[in-house]
């Protein structure tokens, strides 16, 4: 049987994925560079250790969160290249668990009162929500990453539109929220340094599917790619030298205002930039009182600094992120989940060591054994897929992404996120936390 087309305009779906043209949206297809009336960067980018610390003795984690596939770059002539994408590699993704179907829709905001710490101006973000949804029929699903800023996310990792059609995503632009679970938890997402918002989308919309409203966050000029209404591409404009404590204040300030944001949804207001169209029944599914925060890398090491500024969030989780700056030598009252890859953890990250004394809260610390520090992010599935046309062998991608299986990398990911999640804003107690489970060999608990 045939779906019937949906009531919504061109317009409204390309600007609720982030104004990727409504082909794109219906395809998951990139669209060419020259498309885009982008800007670029000369500027250097950031190591992503900060001048103000002894630079960490590990090996666990990148200079680059985008990790070593960045490091060559297709002539713009591939991108006119005869294959079509009906011949490309399609990248799949981990299909959510929860009993929900899921929505999505991306919104532009510009905080007024605050100068970007980068290039000057009003400071813009782009954010994607994820939340339970009900109707989706019709609903076209949302590409992984924007045409403009997915093109040229494949650009630089050394791949074409022509060759790879990035995974469609389980969120369906603009389907109308499940009001009938009542107002929903909020988690927000800050990602790795030079990192898209994209990189947590198993994640994320796997939490949506298990009810809860969840907030992917792109840090302008930090990221390496933010697609914004227009075809406006603006890339990673961070000065070289950077000290990855003043990276977190900014990104500490971002999550802030998203949340004041969010607020305003709750009282009914609009806050897009353009008053692009949202899902209905949003503004009654915010749930301002239960919100919580995660991030993996440098977007981890966010979420103790963003805790310390905002005391709305009532419980942080860290994916094997470093701490930096005067943030985790301050007390901190609400409970915190450090989940960190096998080569990772307190043993060799005085970081950690340090956050773990000043946690007053309820407090656990999880390790995934066989995982690496990318294996916390959407290359742990997205890379095997790409191996061949990238040529790498499985030591190669062992080597960077750990030795345990993708698929079940991200399980383990989901589920303990959700137990710590639902114990600690739904008050569900979870056994998981509690020690060793038969059921998940590869969770050790650092005590």
């Amino acid at each position: 049987m045939k779906h019937r087309r949906p009531r919504q305009s061109n317009r409204a779906i390309a600007r609720a994925v982030g104004s990727a043209g409504a082909l794109a949206v219906a395809l998951g297809v990139g669209m060419t560079p020259a498309m885009a009336a982008g800007k670029t960067s000369d500027t250097t980018t950031a190591t992503g250790f900060s001048p103000d610390e002894p630079e960490p003795k590990t090996d666990w984690a990148p200079e680059n969160d985008e990790g070593p596939l960045a490091q060559k770059s297709v002539h713009p002539e591939a991108f006119s290249s005869s294959r079509t994408a009906a011949s490309a590699l399609q990248l799949k993704m981990p299909a959510p668990t929860g009993p929900n179907s899921v929505g999505m829709v991306g919104l532009h905001l510009v905080d007024s009162s605050r100068t970007d710490p980068y290039v000057g101006g009003k400071r813009e973000l782009m954010v994607s929500l994820w939340y339970p949804a009900t109707a989706t029929s019709g609903h076209y699903q949302a590409p992984w990453m924007p045409s403009i800023s997915g093109a040229h996310y494949l650009n630089t990792h050394g791949m074409s539109p022509q060759q790879v059609t990035l995974a469609t995503t389980a969120g369906h632009v603009l389907a109308p929220v499940k009001t009938s679970l009542g107002k929903l938890p909020v988690l927000l997402y800050s990602t790795g340094l030079h990192s898209d918002r994209a990189q947590g989308t198993a994640l994320a919309q796997d939490l949506a599917s298990r009810g809860y409203l969840v907030v992917t966050v792109d840090h302008t000029h930090d990221a390496n790619e933010v697609q914004f209404p227009g075809n406006r591409l603006e890339l990673n404009a961070m000065p070289a030298g950077t000290h990855s404590s003043d990276t977190l204040k900014v990104r500490a300030a971002d999550i802030k205002f998203v949340i004041n944001k969010l607020g305003t949804i709750s009282s009914g207001g609009n806050p897009d930039a353009g008053h692009a169209t949202l899902p209905a029944g949003l503004s009654g599914a915010v749930d301002m009182s239960r919100i919580g925060m995660f991030g993996w890398s440098l977007g981890g090491g966010a979420v103790d600094t963003a805790m310390q500024l905002d005391k709305r969030i009532a419980a942080g989780a860290d994916l094997d992120g470093q701490f930096f700056g005067t943030a985790p030598s301050k007390d901190l009252d609400r409970p915190f989940m450090l989940f960190s890859s096998g080569t990772h953890n307190r043993n060799n990250d005085s970081s950690w060591r340090t956050l773990w004394s000043h946690l007053k809260g309820y407090k656990v610390d999880i390790k995934l054994k066989g995982a690496a520090h990318l294996s916390f992010c959407d290359q742990e599935w997205m890379v095997p897929q790409e191996a061949g046309l990238l040529g790498l062998s499985q030591d190669q991608i062992e080597q960077q992404y750990g030795t345990i299986d993708p698929d079940r990398a991200v399980q383990v990911q989901r589920v303990y996120l959700a137990a710590f999640f639902d114990q600690t804003l739904r008050h569900k107690h979870s056994t998981l936390l509690d020690g060793p489970a038969d059921k998940y060999p590869e969770i050790s608990f650092v005590r």
